[in-house]
């Protein structure tokens, strides 16, 4: 089994679902994904004359991943990478969101229980 055909096989049973801005519709980067059995959500540029429908639920799911993507690079750990080892970089990434989350919350805590 060559590489394309193992890279279709797990794509299709993984069910791979990448979401790609609108500034990567184009069929050269759209159809070698739905080659390796991966079914792009991207939505096409206004002026397409054969436009194709897209799943805009999945979409929207991509403006939060970029947010989380911008606050993580508000930690200078994240944004500069000075971490020498690798595992140290990795643990920063994941207590980074734990972080946000628990800054947040306080926030939302403070703001219900202020008369």
């Amino acid at each position: 089994m060559n590489t394309n055909s193992s890279m279709a096989a797990l794509g299709a049973s993984v069910g791979a679902r990448p979401l790609m801005g609108r500034a990567y519709e184009g069929d050269p980067t759209r159809l070698p994904a739905e080659s390796f059995g991966l079914a792009p959500v991207v939505p096409p540029k206004r002026n397409r004359t054969a436009p194709w429908d897209y799943d805009r639920e999945a979409y929207k799911g991509r403006n939060m991943v970029e947010r989380v993507f911008n606050r993580m690079k508000h930690y200078r750990q994240a944004a500069t990478r000075h971490d020498r080892l690798d595992e140290t970089f990795l643990a920063n990434l994941q207590l980074i969101p734990i972080a946000i989350y628990l800054k947040n919350t306080a926030k939302n805590l403070t703001s219900v229980n202020t008369p």
